[in-house]
């Protein structure tokens, strides 16, 4: 069971809302919508996905490296860590 499942629920409820400013921002290009409205609009599912990503990034920190039951599974947690931000920071 993957750790994330504790919160899930709640995880789950932000990116609803997340996908559901995505979509704000579909109708406001099909209806022709001011630039800096899509921005703002753009801007904010931007900080949204920054807080969804900072979550999960501190459970899998949390998880699988300060309370990490060896040190091997600490070691492959902070590997993973690693990948992950290189990924991410591109």
């Amino acid at each position: 069971m993957s750790h994330l499942s504790r919160d899930n629920s709640k995880l789950i409820s932000r990116l609803r809302r997340i996908k559901g400013q995505v979509e704000g921002v579909e109708r406001a290009l099909e209806a022709d919508a001011d630039c800096a409205e899509v921005l703002r609009q753009i801007a904010s599912i931007r900080g949204a996905m920054t807080g969804l990503t900072n979550e999960v990034f501190e459970e899998h920190l949390r998880s699988h490296v300060v309370d990490a039951a060896d040190d091997t599974a600490r070691e492959q947690g902070a590997e993973e860590m690693i990948q992950i931000l290189k990924s991410y920071l591109k």
